[in-house]
Order: C-alpha cells, then sequence, then structure tokens
C-alpha cells in the first residue's frame, strides 16, 4: 500500500517537473542550483583556473521559444571585402498568453577561439621592452553582444557563467598558471584594445524588440575576419534568467584570388615564397623607371 501511494505521487509530480524544463534547448536541468540572487558586478575571469562544465540538455518543451534567422549565413571574403552587416531576426513562439514579468532578448556572434599571450611593455634603459605575460587558454578573434537593455540590468551573473555571454566571459580559462599577481589589467588591457578596432562589440540598445513578440539585431563584421564557422545566440531572458536558446552558424571563407594566395601560402610555401620575391623585385624596378622618367622631364 505505501509502493502504490509513493508510485502515485510520483506520477503527480512527474508532468509538473517536466513542464518546468524546456526540450530542445540548453538549460541546466536545474537552473535554480547556486544562482546568485542579486545582480552583481560582472566579475572579469571569477575562476579562472577552473574547467567549464557542459550545460545539459533539456527534455520538456518550453513556453516560449525563439525562432530567428539570419540575412546571410555566410560571410565571403574577397580581395575587395571591407566588412559585412548581418541582419538576425525573428520571434517569440508561445503557446500561452505573455507573461507579465519582462522580455529581453541578447545575441552573440563569436568567432573560432585561439591562444593567445597578453605581455606587458615596461621601458628598460631607455626602450621599450615586453616584460610579464599572460597567458590566455582561448579567445575569440572577433565577439559581439547586442541586447535590449544594459546586461546588468536583464542577466544574473550566475547565467552569464553558464553561458559565457559577457566580453570578460567569453574568454576562456588561462594556460597553466599565471606568472604575474595581477591578471586583470592584462585581460583588460586586452579586450579594451580590441573593442578599439572594432573587433569586440558590446551594444546594449542593439536589440529591437516589438510588442514582446519581435526582434531584430544588426551586427556589423570589421573588415580583417578570420576564416571559420562563427556561433550565433540568440537568449531570451525572463527576470534575470534565461529562457531559451537559439544557436546558428555563420560561414566566413576566403574565395577567389584570396583563397588562392592562403592555399599556395601553406600548401607550397616556396613557390609563395619566390613569387612574393618576383614582385617585390619587378615593384622596385618598375618605381625607379618612373622616378628616371620624372627626373629626366
Amino acid at each position: 500500500m505505501v509502493m502504490r501511494l509513493a508510485a502515485l505521487c510520483l506520477l503527480t509530480l512527474l508532468p509538473t517537473a517536466l513542464l518546468a524544463q524546456s526540450s530542445g534547448s540548453l538549460l541546466p536541468a536545474d537552473p535554480d542550483a547556486n544562482l546568485p540572487v542579486q545582480r552583481d558586478a560582472y566579475p572579469l575571469f571569477p575562476d579562472p583556473g577552473r574547467p567549464r562544465s557542459a550545460i545539459p540538455e533539456n527534455q520538456g518543451e518550453p513556453a516560449e521559444q525563439v525562432v530567428a534567422g539570419l540575412s546571410d549565413n555566410s560571410v565571403s571574403i574577397t580581395t575587395s571585402f571591407d566588412g559585412s552587416e548581418i541582419l538576425i531576426y525573428g520571434a517569440i513562439r508561445r503557446e500561452v498568453p505573455i507573461p507579465d514579468d519582462q522580455l529581453d532578448v541578447i545575441v552573440t556572434v563569436e568567432a573560432p577561439s585561439q591562444p593567445l599571450t597578453v605581455w606587458r611593455k615596461q621601458r628598460r634603459f631607455g626602450i621599450w621592452v615586453n616584460t610579464e605575460r599572460v597567458e590566455v587558454g582561448a579567445a575569440p578573434s572577433y565577439y559581439a553582444v547586442a541586447s535590449t537593455a544594459p546586461l546588468d540590468q536583464i542577466l544574473l551573473p550566475g547565467w552569464d557563467s553558464r553561458y559565457r555571454i559577457s566580453l570578460s566571459q567569453a574568454l576562456r580559462a588561462f594556460s597553466g598558471a599565471p606568472e604575474v599577481q595581477d591578471v586583470t589589467a592584462f585581460t583588460e588591457a586586452m579586450i579594451r584594445l580590441r573593442e578599439n578596432d572594432g573587433h569586440y562589440r558590446l551594444d546594449e540598445a542593439g536589440v529591437e524588440l516589438a510588442e514582446d513578440t519581435l526582434f531584430r539585431a544588426d551586427i556589423r563584421l570589421p573588415a580583417n575576419l578570420l576564416e571559420g564557422d562563427y556561433k550565433t545566440r540568440i537568449f531570451l531572458l525572463r527576470d534575470g534568467q534565461v529562457v531559451d536558446v537559439h544557436r546558428a552558424a555563420i560561414q566566413v571563407r576566403k574565395v577567389g584570388l584570396e583563397r588562392w594566395l592562403y592555399n599556395l601560402a601553406y600548401d607550397q610555401p616556396m613557390l609563395y615564397g619566390l613569387m612574393s620575391l618576383a614582385v617585390a623585385v619587378f615593384a622596385g624596378w618598375g618605381a625607379s623607371a618612373a622616378f628616371r622618367k620624372l627626373r629626366r622631364a
């Protein structure tokens, strides 16, 4: 009798548990576990030595889902390529009435990550030399974040840490133990430099949301892009928590002369070097001949 009552209670609670999770989304199985309640300031590298754990997928179906598309899912880099603009648009699909709490959308575009070394220059004996360094395990060559409002107002730090949404969280853990005491200065300097050259972008009013249903965002890609599959993520949030995530890919590839030169440099480096030397000799001879003619004139 006791076993029957326990089984009946389990069957009663099971649908409620499944409804609380989202099918096909990438939300944690227990989204409320170990999450901070207040919106603190975003830390830079809160725990750099700790490996990131994979986020389990849910098996239920969320009450609200993101349905999105991209104006271009591929970018071709040619000799005349000077950048591109990607339009990301979509809508919120729901089977229930619109909830009363605030709805927000965050869009991120991330290039493939690469390891890098951040150096600090200091003046020694009248010259600037590299002294201290910090090795970052992986950092995206391009990263853009667009949102409907400032991140510290719409995103809880715990959820930011889980999905690595903000610029500081997009960087991976350090490679090995840092050799310096203050690693924050190095990472802040790298982010500032990449923001200045347009490779890291934060637009906290870059997503337009209409009637809690339709949204759009314009993402500008710079001219000097690296090849690879750029990961696009669209986050749907309510009350600072991620409700649903939609993912898409943008393929960035060299084509035409750019592709031919790239393949030549890697497949036949000797031929590429000889060709580069011949072009340099011809350009030098042509410039010399032009100056001689101008001097005679």
